[in-house]
């Protein structure tokens, strides 16, 4: 293994017993901050493992500290919602099982089975209930997300990408057709409405959609616990045997389950439908408003220079703040990918750039042939 790659390993390492200990700190739950804070121990023994393998191709290696994506990460948690490092948490361990499987394969050695553990562990957590990881600001902005495994930080970034590459491409269009600066105001205004418009249309149908569906998923569900509650419990108890348990825990767990037909209903919808039956999906209305503000503030970005300048001059702030936002476009999906900063940012910028001249051509060619 070279050494970069072995450095990087550490990095990764560091930067989640970091994320492990900050997530730790905020909960209210003891056996919830118990197990985080063994996780980040452990994460930390990985770290001390990994520096002495640094160590022995480069002796004055010092352990790094958290990096900085790790620390912005963690701060956008408080407006965003924690989700999102949760999420990647779960990502990292996979990676980590997956590295862990194939080395030992290549080394001929004999998997335990227990290579996917911490992978368990922190998706365990993450759907515990009592883990407190809502965040702030943004937090619930878009249910529908959060809902297939997305979360807010995403929503926000792509719906602002959206809003600002397409108006952006709009506005650059009509500006290289040389037409005047009311109608490239005119045109970017009714572009920025449509596509908020149309973004919170999709997204409202999209939720309630899914309402809609899981409803009638309950719906059916309680028709068949009615007509046959034993055999929903004997699926009950599969479904636990399935995710690890014996078949006498799992027996014990689907009795407890079925004291009552209420705790039996949420169980069955809990578990076999993996539907949450407090939000069903998440608010139709907040997604659709969510979307409509997302859209509309990178939208206004490439649009606001023409309220105050004209030709040129405006057509060049417009790009300017253009490359801006999409680099911190850019930047802020490496909260999600991991990737490097500065690559991300510059592809967003480069491919929004390119989006952009593609339809000043055009304009410009619409404009002279129209001219002439």
């Amino acid at each position: 293994m070279n050494l970069q790659k072995l450095k990087s390993q550490l990095q990764t390492e560091v930067d989640t017993a970091f994320l492990y200990e900050n997530i730790a700190a905020i909960q209210t739950d003891s056996n919830l901050t118990k197990v985080l804070n063994s996780l980040a121990e452990i994460e930390n023994n990985h770290a001390n493992h990994m520096l002495q393998k640094v160590r022995a191709v480069e002796p004055n290696y010092e352990m790094p500290a958290a990096s900085s994506r790790a620390k912005i990460q963690l701060k956008a948690g408080k407006y965003f919602g924690y989700s999102s490092i949760i999420s990647n948490l779960s990502n990292t361990e996979r990676e980590f099982a997956e590295i862990a499987i194939k080395d030992k394969i290549a080394k001929g050695i004999k998997t335990s089975g227990f290579e996917h553990n911490h992978l368990n562990i922190i998706e365990a957590v993450s759907q515990n209930e009592a883990l407190n990881v809502s965040g702030g600001l943004l937090s619930k902005f878009e249910s529908r997300h959060k809902s297939v495994g997305g979360n807010a930080l995403r929503a926000a970034v792509l719906g602002a990408n959206d809003g600002l590459v397409s108006n952006m491409s709009l506005v650059m269009g009509v500006a290289g057709a040389a037409v005047s600066n009311n109608t490239i105001l005119l045109t970017g205004i009714a572009g920025l409405l449509a596509g908020a418009i149309s973004m919170a249309l999709g997204e409202w149908l999209s939720v309630q959609s899914s309402r809609e569906l899981n409803q009638r998923q309950i719906d059916l569900e309680m028709e068949e616990f009615e007509v046959s509650p034993e055999e929903e419990k004997k699926e009950l108890v599969l479904l636990y045997q399935a995710k690890g348990m014996n078949a006498d825990e799992a027996q014990k767990l689907a009795e407890k389950a079925f004291e009552n037909p209420d705790t039996a209903m949420d169980a069955i919808i809990a578990e076999e439908l993996g539907i949450d039956k407090e939000e069903l999906g998440g608010s139709a209305w907040e997604a659709a408003i969510a979307s409509f503000v997302l859209f509309s503030i990178g939208a206004i970005i490439p649009l606001y220079p023409f309220i105050f300048i004209n030709g040129e001059k405006a057509i060049l702030l417009s790009l300017a703040s253009c490359v801006i936002g999409l680099f911190g476009i850019g930047a802020a999906i490496t909260l999600l990918t991991g990737k490097s900063l500065w690559f991300s940012g510059l592809r967003q910028v480069l491919f929004g750039l390119v989006a952009a001249a593609i339809t000043y051509g055009i304009g410009s060619l619409i404009g002279v042939s129209l001219a002439g």
